[in-house]
């Protein structure tokens, strides 16, 4: 029964902000029972939380060793890779695998999206990306933000303004800096 609780106080502990203690505690449920793919991917998502990007990425490999079809390692370790060391290839490539075992991994969409658009300039993929996380949740309105971005840097004006009424209209605010950007490079206040 512990092997089942421990890393779930793990999580609870990350979410406290408590990164030491969940640490701890998948260490203990890793102990108990060493083929636990989801105490390994706890712990990497607690080294994550404490930048440790290499502790987090050698834990979401065991992870992914132990289940090869673990989605949300392969996710959590493309953020790890892409956000945490700024390397977006490998980020791609496990958003990719991702995607492969679960199409409708909307986070996965979006941060693929983030990777080929600020990591990599590739705006019509980051686009894309954006779109189709966006079909599978209408309400996500950070990709609906950083789709508009996409379209800044495009230069096609009109759809970031498109896409900046549409978050505000979802009660999200626009970052200042970005509308005063975009303001000057459209030439239109809204």
């Amino acid at each position: 029964m512990s092997v089942l609780i421990k890393p779930h106080q793990g999580v609870l502990f990350s979410i406290k902000g408590q990164y030491d203690q969940a640490i701890a505690d998948c260490n203990k449920a890793i102990e108990i029972n060493p083929r636990f793919a989801l105490a390994y991917s706890n712990r990497g998502n607690a080294h994550a939380l404490k930048g440790q990007s290499d502790e987090a990425i050698s834990d979401y490999n065991k992870a992914i060793e132990i289940n090869p079809r673990y989605a949300e390692a392969y996710y959590n370790r493309g953020v790890a890779y892409g956000k945490g060391k700024g390397q977006y290839d490998q980020a791609i490539a496990d958003y990719n695998k991702a995607i492969e075992i679960n199409p409708r991994y909307t986070e996965a969409y979006y941060n693929r999206g983030v990777a080929y658009g600020k990591g990599k300039g590739q705006y019509d993929q980051a686009i894309a990306d954006f779109n189709k996380a966006i079909e599978i949740n209408p309400r996500y309105a950070e990709a609906y933000y950083n789709r508009g971005i996409a379209y800044y840097y495009k230069r096609d004006y009109e759809k970031a303004w498109d896409d900046v009424h549409k978050i505000e209209s979802m009660g999200w605010q626009v970052h200042p800096g970005f509308l005063k950007a975009l303001r000057e490079a459209s030439g239109r206040e809204n």
